[in-house]
C-alpha cells in the first residue's frame, strides 16, 4: 500500500479527524471511501476510460468531456 502526504488547514484536519471518529473509522478509511464515491478506483480503470475516449477521435473536446463525465457517473452508480 502506498503512502500519501497532504497539507490541510488545521480546521479541515480537525473536521476530518472528528468525522472519522464519529464513524468509527480511520482517516485513511474515510478518504478511501470518498475516492470510491468519486469513481476513483484504479489506475487501470482511468487508463481504460482515456483509451475509450480516444477511440472516438472525431469527438469535439466538449463531446469527449461529456463522454468521460457520463462514464464516471455510470461507474459511481454501479458501486
Amino acid at each position: 500500500m502506498s503512502r500519501l502526504t497532504i497539507t490541510l488547514s488545521e480546521s479541515r484536519y480537525r473536521a476530518l479527524k472528528e468525522a472519522a471518529a464519529q464513524r468509527d473509522k480511520t482517516i485513511g478509511q474515510l478518504i478511501d471511501e470518498s475516492l470510491d464515491f468519486y469513481g476513483i478506483k484504479s489506475r487501470e480503470q482511468a487508463l481504460d476510460l482515456v483509451r475509450r475516449a480516444r477511440t472516438h477521435s472525431q469527438l469535439s473536446e466538449e463531446q469527449a468531456l461529456t463522454l468521460a463525465q457520463d462514464e464516471v457517473r455510470a461507474s459511481r452508480r454501479a458501486s
